[in-house]
């Protein structure tokens, strides 16, 4: 999530910090979309009427932009390619129906991964236990055997609690995932 581009929009149109996201993701109707069980259209139109709503005035679709500004963080994307033949590796998202073809299509990086487990086609989401203990099964693992990145630390905390190792990352604030990772023994081996 480029929260970068999401702050910049939210200043560039004169509304309350964090407003781009929570319009979007804040909201009852993506609890439903996140779990495949919301209408993805009625929950952008929505969002965008709550948007427009803290403006007090019309907006262009910012939500559209944002998520248009999404792209694989190249260091890391460089990582994986490293890792991958000697790790398993998944991508687990709390993300609507459309995350598979944008990680097929748009960013192109769904082959670098054993496994995509998306939480609107699981029917979960984090941070729920059971769609950690899902990725690991679904991998092959246990959860004691795997390693967790996300940027939010509500998630990492829950796949403590399964049993995982966790990282919490973040772009914004510099962190290295290649030496977060190393921290806990996950290099790529020679």
């Amino acid at each position: 999530m480029h929260w970068d581009v999401a702050r910049r929009l939210d200043d560039a149109h004169g509304l309350p910090r964090s407003s781009v996201f929570e319009t979007l993701y804040r909201t009852e109707m993506w609890e439903a979309v996140e779990r495949g069980r919301g209408d993805r259209q009625a929950w952008l139109e929505a969002a965008h009427g709550m948007l427009e709503a803290r403006a007090g005035r019309p907006l262009p679709p910012l939500h559209e932009e944002w998520r248009a500004s999404q792209r694989a963080i190249e260091p890391n994307v460089h990582l994986v390619r490293e890792l991958r033949p000697s790790y398993k590796l998944a991508i687990l998202s709390n993300a609507d129906i459309s995350l598979r073809e944008r990680l097929e299509g748009d960013i192109a990086i769904d082959h670098l991964f054993d496994d995509i487990v998306c939480s609107a086609e699981v029917g979960m989401a984090k941070p729920e236990p059971a769609i950690y203990e899902l990725a690991a099964e679904r991998l092959g693992l246990e959860p004691c055997e795997c390693v967790f990145v996300d940027d939010l630390d509500t998630n990492v905390e829950a796949a403590r609690q399964v049993g995982m190792q966790a990282v919490l990352f973040s772009k914004e604030k510099g962190d290295d995932l290649r030496a977060q990772l190393a921290t806990l023994g996950v290099a790529p081996r020679c």
